[in-house]
C-alpha cells in the first residue's frame, strides 16, 4: 500500500517515529508530509532514514515543486498522525497553507485522523464541531485515549498508540473489501434538456448521493462506472471511473455500453422527465408576453434497464416523492423491476436535494420496508451499500 503519512505540531510526532517503523516492516510505502510545527518536535531527517523516502515540508522547496496532486493520486491511503486541533479545524474548513492540508483537499483515497491534544481543547466545542464536519467528509477518526497528558493533565486527547493505529488500518482494509471483482454502474446528478443554447430544463439535484455511493462502492473493492449529470462536484475514489453526460439521453448511451456486463446498478440520478420537442439553434430572444414550449417525455432509464435485467443482475433504483410516498415508490418498485428502492420524502428536514444529509427509507419487492434515521450521505451511501452486499 502506498501510505501518505502527514505529521502535524504535537508533542505525540514522537509517535511518528514508531508509526513508520511499523508500517515500513509491514511492506508497505509511506511517504511523510509535516508541517512546519511538526518540525519543531522531530527532524525531517529521523523520518526521512525510517521511510528511506525524502520528507516534504512544503509545496515547494530548493529542490522544486513539490506536487501535491500527483501525491494525492499516489496514496492509497492519507494518514494524519498526530492531527492537532489547528490541523483539524484547517482541514475541516479548507484552509490550505502547508502540504499537508493541500495533499488532503487533493487526494482521492481514504483519510484517516488520529487526534492528539489536551483535554479541555478536546472537549471544546469548535473541536468536535470541526470532527463531526470532517465525519461527514467521510474521514475516519481513529479513537482518541485517555491517560496522562503532556499538560500533566489526566484525560481524553492521547493520539492512539502506533499498533493500535496500524491495526486499525489494517482492520478497515480488510473488512470492507467485500465488493472485490464485481462490477457496478452508478448513475448520479441531475441531466440538462436544452432548450436553446442558453436555457435549459433541469432540476436542483447536486449528485452528491450518487458520488458518496460511487465512492463507497469503489472503497469496498467494486469496480464503479459512475454516470454523472452536470454537476461540479467528483468522486474522491481513484478507482471510480467517470463519465460526463448531459442529457437523459446521453445518459442512457452510457448505461446501455456499461449495463451489460455490470453485476449491479444503482440509478440514484434525477433524470429530467420531459424535454423540448425542438431546440432552438439560437438564443430566444424575449419579444413576446409569453412562450410556449412543447415537451416531449424523455427516455425512461429506469424502465429499459429494468427490461434488459438478466438472470444475477441487480437493480437498485431511487423515488423522491412529496406525497403518498410509500404507495408511489411501491409502484416504482414493482414496474421498474428494482430489486429494493430507495425512498425519499420532500418531506423531512434535511432530506432531498443539496443537503449534506439524507433520510432514507429502502422497499424491497418481497414487502419488507427499512426506515432509517437522517445521517450523512456518506453514512447513508454506507447503509446502502451493505444492503447491496446482501444480495
Amino acid at each position: 500500500m502506498n501510505l501518505i503519512l502527514g505529521i502535524s505540531g504535537s508533542i505525540a510526532a514522537y509517535k511518528s517515529a514508531f508509526l513508520t517503523r511499523l508500517f515500513v516492516k509491514s511492506g508497505h510505502e509511506v511517504q511523510i508530509l509535516m508541517t512546519q510545527a511538526a518540525t519543531g518536535f522531530i527532524t525531517p531527517l529521523t523520518l526521512s532514514t525510517l521511510s528511506q523516502r525524502p520528507v516534504f515540508t512544503d509545496v515547494h522547496s530548493e529542490s522544486g515543486w513539490n506536487n501535491h496532486v500527483e501525491l494525492g493520486l499516489w496514496g492509497h491511503a492519507l494518514l494524519i498522525a498526530p492531527a492537532s486541533a489547528n490541523t483539524l479545524a484547517k482541514l475541516a474548513n479548507g484552509i490550505c497553507d502547508n502540504i499537508l492540508c493541500a495533499v488532503y483537499l487533493s487526494a482521492r483515497c481514504p483519510v484517516f485522523l488520529a487526534p492528539a491534544m489536551d483535554v479541555d481543547m478536546w472537549h471544546h466545542p469548535a473541536t468536535q464541531s470541526n470532527i463531526q464536519k470532517l465525519k461527514q467528509f467521510g474521514v475516519q477518526i481513529i479513537p482518541v485515549g485517555h491517560g496522562a497528558l503532556a499538560s500533566g493533565l489526566v484525560g481524553d486527547g492521547r493520539m492512539a498508540e502506533p499498533e493500535e493505529i496500524v491495526q486499525f488500518l489494517e482492520n478497515h482494509f480488510r473488512q470492507t473489501r467485500d465488493l472485490d471483482g464485481q462490477k457496478i454502474l452508478v448513475t448520479a446528478g441531475p441531466t440538462q434538456e436544452n432548450i436553446d443554447p442558453v436555457r435549459f430544463i433541469s432540476n436542483h439535484s447536486s449528485g452528491k448521493m450518487g458520488i458518496a455511493i460511487a465512492d463507497e462502492l469503489a472503497h469496498r473493492g467494486a469496480s464503479v462506472v459512475l454516470v454523472l449529470g452536470p454537476t461540479h462536484l467528483r468522486p474522491q475514489h481513484a478507482g471510480v471511473k467517470t463519465i460526463p453526460v448531459h442529457t437523459a439521453q446521453e445518459m442512457f448511451d452510457a448505461c446501455q455500453i456499461h449495463f451489460p456486463s455490470a453485476n449491479k446498478a444503482i440509478l440514484a440520478a434525477a433524470v429530467a422527465d420531459y424535454k423540448p420537442k425542438t431546440v432552438a439553434s439560437k438564443k430566444i430572444k424575449k419579444s413576446e408576453a409569453e412562450m410556449n414550449i412543447e415537451l416531449d417525455k424523455t427516455i425512461d432509464i429506469a424502465a429499459s434497464l429494468g427490461r434488459l435485467k438478466q438472470t444475477g443482475q441487480h437493480i437498485i433504483g431511487f423515488a423522491l416523492e412529496t406525497d403518498q410516498e410509500l404507495e408511489h415508490a411501491q409502484i416504482k418498485l414493482q414496474r421498474k423491476n428494482f430489486d429494493f428502492i430507495v425512498l425519499n420524502s420532500l418531506n423531512d428536514p434535511g432530506a432531498g436535494f443539496g443537503h449534506d444529509t439524507n433520510k432514507v427509507t429502502l422497499l424491497f419487492r418481497n414487502g419488507q420496508i427499512k426506515p432509517f434515521p437522517l445521517a450523512t450521505k456518506t453514512e447513508v451511501a454506507r447503509i446502502l451499500v451493505d444492503e447491496i452486499v446482501q444480495l
